[in-house]
Order: C-alpha cells, then sequence, then structure tokens
C-alpha cells in the first residue's frame, strides 16, 4: 500500500521485483491485501472525514484520475477530491489532516453531497460546483490569489507587458506581506493585512480596471483580468479574518501526490479501486502533515485494529497522537 501510494511503484512492478527475488506473487494478490488493508484502516478514515468537515475553515480541489471503463475497454475520466485543514499558518491548534473523495465523475452534485454537513469559509477554485454551497450562506466562499497569479502569469509567459509586469509585482506585494506574518496567531495577521494588503489590494483594483480598459474584451490579459474582478469579494476575504489564507497552497500540496502517482499506476481498475485509493492518500498525506511516517503508522495500526481495537479508542490510533511503539527491552 505505502510502495504504491506514497512511493508510486504500481503493483505489477512491485510483482516484478518480487518474482526476481523469486517470490512469486500474482498482481491480484496483492491488489487484494490492499483492499483488505483499506478495510481495515476505515476507522481511521471516518474518523479523518470527520475531523476534516468538522472545522470551520476548509481547502478543497480535485483532480482527474483515469478509470477503467469496462464496457468500452478504454478509460474515463474519475476524480479525487481532497479536503484539507491546516491551521499552523496561523498558529492554531488543530491538528492537520486530508481527507480525499473519489467519484466517477465532476458533476456538481459531487461538491454538495461530500460537504452537506460543512458550515464556514471554504477555499476553492472557481469551479461552478461550488456555488450552491455558497448560496446556502452556511458557507463562504474564500478565493485562491493563487489562481488569479497564474492566469496572468500565463499571458506573462507568452508576452510579457508593462502591465503584466505590474499586475505580477503588484500581487507580489500581497504575497510579502504574508510572509511576515506566516505562523503569527491571527490578530496579528489580520492586523498586518488591514494595514498593509488592503491599500495595495484597493490599488491594485483600480489598476486592473484601467487596464482592462485598455484592452479588447477577448484579449487574453483582459480575461485573465476579468477572472480576479469577478471574484473580487471571495479574493479578498483573507483580509478581515486571520485564520484565512491567501490562497489554496495547502490543498495543491496535498493533492500534489496524486498527480505523480497517478504517472506511475496509470489507472484506477473500478470505482472501489477509486475509493480504496482515496482513503489511503487520506491516511499517508494525514500522516505526513503531521510529521509521522506512514509505513510504521500503518503497519501498527492494521495490526491493532485486526486484534479487535475497541472503537472507543479509535482516537488514540490516529495520526496525530499515534506514537510508534518502542521495541520490548528499550
Amino acid at each position: 500500500m505505502v510502495s504504491k501510494f506514497d512511493h508510486h511503484l504500481p503493483l505489477y512492478r512491485q510483482a516484478e521485483i518480487m518474482a526476481e527475488q523469486g517470490i512469486d506473487i500474482d498482481r491480484s494478490t496483492l491488489a487484494g491485501w490492499a483492499g483488505q488493508g483499506a478495510a481495515l484502516l476505515d476507522p481511521i478514515v471516518v474518523r479523518i472525514k470527520e475531523t476534516v468537515l468538522a472545522s470551520t475553515k476548509l481547502h478543497t480541489d480535485d483532480t482527474p484520475v483515469p478509470m477503467l471503463d469496462p464496457g468500452n475497454g478504454k478509460t474515463k475520466t474519475a476524480r479525487l477530491w481532497v479536503h484539507a485543514i491546516d491551521d499552523r499558518a496561523h498558529a492554531g491548534p488543530g491538528k492537520p489532516a486530508v481527507w480525499f473523495a473519489f467519484t466517477t465523475d465532476r458533476k456538481a452534485e459531487h461538491p454538495q453531497t461530500m460537504l452537506k454537513t460543512f458550515k464556514g469559509h471554504l477555499q476553492a477554485d472557481a469551479y461552478a460546483g461550488y456555488d450552491a454551497l455558497y448560496r446556502s450562506n452556511r458557507v463562504f466562499e474564500v478565493g485562491c490569489w493563487g489562481h488569479a497569479r497564474r492566469k496572468i502569469w500565463d499571458v506573462h509567459q507568452t508576452k510579457a507587458t508593462a502591465a503584466t509586469t505590474e499586475l505580477l509585482e503588484r500581487i507580489g506585494g500581497l504575497y510579502a506581506v504574508e510572509e511576515q506574518v506566516r505562523g503569527q496567531p491571527p490578530d496579528v495577521r489580520c492586523n498586518a493585512r488591514q494595514s498593509q494588503s488592503k491599500p495595495q489590494l484597493e490599488e491594485l483594483r483600480r489598476r486592473m480596471e484601467a487596464i482592462r480598459l485598455q484592452l479588447s474584451a477577448k484579449s487574453s490579459l483582459a480575461v485573465a483580468i476579468t477572472y480576479a474582478l469577478k471574484r473580487w469579494v471571495a479574493l479578498t476575504r483573507y483580509i478581515d479574518d486571520g485564520r484565512l489564507e491567501i490562497d489554496n497552497l495547502i490543498a495543491e500540496r496535498a493533492i500534489r501526490g496524486v498527480a505523480i502517482g497517478r504517472r506511475n499506476w496509470l489507472f484506477a481498475g473500478s470505482k472501489a479501486g477509486g475509493e480504496r485509493a482515496a482513503a489511503i492518500y487520506s491516511i499517508i498525506e494525514t500522516c505526513k502533515l503531521n510529521g509521522i511516517e506512514p509505513l510504521p503508522y500503518i503497519t501498527d495500526v492494521m495490526q491493532k485494529i485486526a486484534s479487535d481495537w475497541p472503537n472507543s479508542r479509535i482516537d488514540e490510533l490516529m495520526p496525530w497522537t499515534w506514537s510508534k511503539p518502542q521495541p520490548k527491552g528499550a
């Protein structure tokens, strides 16, 4: 499980390596073991999900994952969704955690179902599937300056101009403020943003509007500017709450391992396989955020759960409370 989902080594390659060492284990057997292991770890995944959704500040993103479509003999595009909490940037007491979910498509109903109990601030991209959540008045949209900047950067890479240079430098000024206050309490972050970021944002908006007036509405830079201006309320919400972030890097960082892994393990074999991947990624990425090595953690926790560990004590096995067992006699 760790070799596949953390070290990005597909099961068929693991089987080949074992065969070279004289150990003949079929790939389907390895897949069966991974499924059994994921089933044992289900109480941990459920608790991670509960912890993540109980937060009042959540980062989310999704990424495509090929899934085998047996009827057509091809693959279809499924999705892995990441939901992450990490309060360390504002010195919060909560422990970081990541919950992954798998769906066979990217229909808007999925985020609405997955986040039906969530209440608070949601930092995400501009995917329309979240809009119904924002209209509910229990979820508040927090925009991502990383996305807004990237759209201008793409234009700049193609054809740098004085306008693209200026806008990128102004956005860089916002990030400079964040560097100063990272890891500080919410009140310190909020005060710095009000005194430094707010005036910069006001001038940035004025310059964006002025630059857009000089461009064709269909030009790539005008489109990039319009993206930011249409989402201005969400993009500037972070300056009024020191717990919020300027961008969605927390979710993007959590999903990075999936992007690397899918290039190696090629595709999910089924819906069940995708759900298994989501469960194991939830545990591995939560371990990493809490400074825990996934292999000894999964080894120990699976053994304990298989030995009838009581569900009433499941919190003792969570990555943020677990301690590596000491060797006997140590």
